[in-house]
């Protein structure tokens, strides 16, 4: 039975910015990213027919088991407050969607002090696949299995130029075997996270470590060995990161042993009555996302 895992914060973000300013409720409350992500997951739903499906929720997007470990851990997202920074006109349109969504029965799952990323890792490593996790950040890449099917729909482009990620297009886009991208981004870094990766080794020098080596751990046992599949530079880097690669797996790697609430994960079938699921859409604005929606579901 496939699995559709939605990067639910990384989705409305992207509708939020996708879809005009101008799409407002008939009492003048922003709808844009409300409507562009309604109009995403029917389009995921038609195009990839799950029998399941799961909205995933950021129960912290900044964990103090991560933030213990490294305060700098998505500090640039924060503002004055110490909340996350946030669109003013796009943080009162995630409630009224978590209750479409609720209205609509889609599986939604939040889990305390962990992140979206954190409860998708989880599901995609218990569920049996197919698997399509559906992201427009990178991180998730770690992920791709392709002996499970897990692929990442990434649609950092744009939906019309979303982008199946397995292990042959990791190959071929960053140079690195497929199944070792967790390494390459440890060592890289995320300035999107606030994470520095090794100081003084780029891209490049990532992919050459990535390429050589299975492991941090071995990668820095390998420089302090002075072996040759390093060059004298990697290898000083290595050993001058020593302190940050302690830390680093825990930051970069999701967490895949979340205890997720036992529910189920179907898509919804059809409600006797879809009397408040219009309503809701007449209140809000909402028109043919709705029906679309409804559509891609078969109801």
């Amino acid at each position: 039975m496939s699995l559709l895992l939605l990067d639910s914060a990384s989705l409305w973000y992207r509708a939020y910015y996708g879809m005009p300013d101008t799409l407002v409720a008939p009492d003048g409350t922003p709808v844009n990213a409300i409507r562009g992500f309604i109009d995403m997951t029917a389009r995921l739903i038609s195009q990839y027919q799950p029998q399941r499906i799961v909205a995933c929720l950021e129960g912290d997007w900044r964990p103090t088991w991560r933030t213990d470990l490294f305060p700098g851990y998505k500090a640039n997202r924060v503002d004055e407050s110490g909340e996350e920074d946030e669109p003013d006109t796009l943080t009162p349109q995630i409630p009224i969607l978590l209750d479409f969504l609720d209205l609509m029965g889609l599986p939604m799952v939040g889990v305390d002090n962990y992140e979206a990323d954190d409860l998708i890792a989880t599901y995609s490593k218990r569920e049996q696949g197919p698997i399509h996790i559906v992201t427009g950040d990178r991180d998730l890449f770690q992920l791709v299995d392709d002996e499970r099917g897990v692929k990442v729909v990434y649609l950092a482009k744009g939906f019309s130029q979303q982008e199946i990620v397995d292990r042959a297009w990791i190959a071929e886009k960053y140079q690195i075997p497929g199944d070792r991208y967790a390494l390459f981004a440890l060592i890289r870094g995320d300035a999107s996270d606030g994470l520095p990766g090794v100081k003084g080794i780029g891209e490049k020098g990532a992919a050459i470590i990535a390429n050589n080596f299975t492991s941090i751990e071995s990668a820095l046992s390998a420089a302090h060995e002075d072996d040759e599949r390093l060059t004298p530079l990697l290898r000083k880097r290595l050993i001058e990161g020593s302190e940050y690669i302690k830390i680093a797996p825990t930051l970069v790697h999701c967490a895949t042993d979340v205890s997720l609430p036992q529910m189920k994960l179907e898509v919804p079938s059809q409600p006797k009555d879809l009397s408040d699921i219009y309503a809701f859409k007449d209140r809000y604005g909402l028109g043919a996302s709705v029906d679309r929606l409804i559509s891609a579901l078969g109801w």
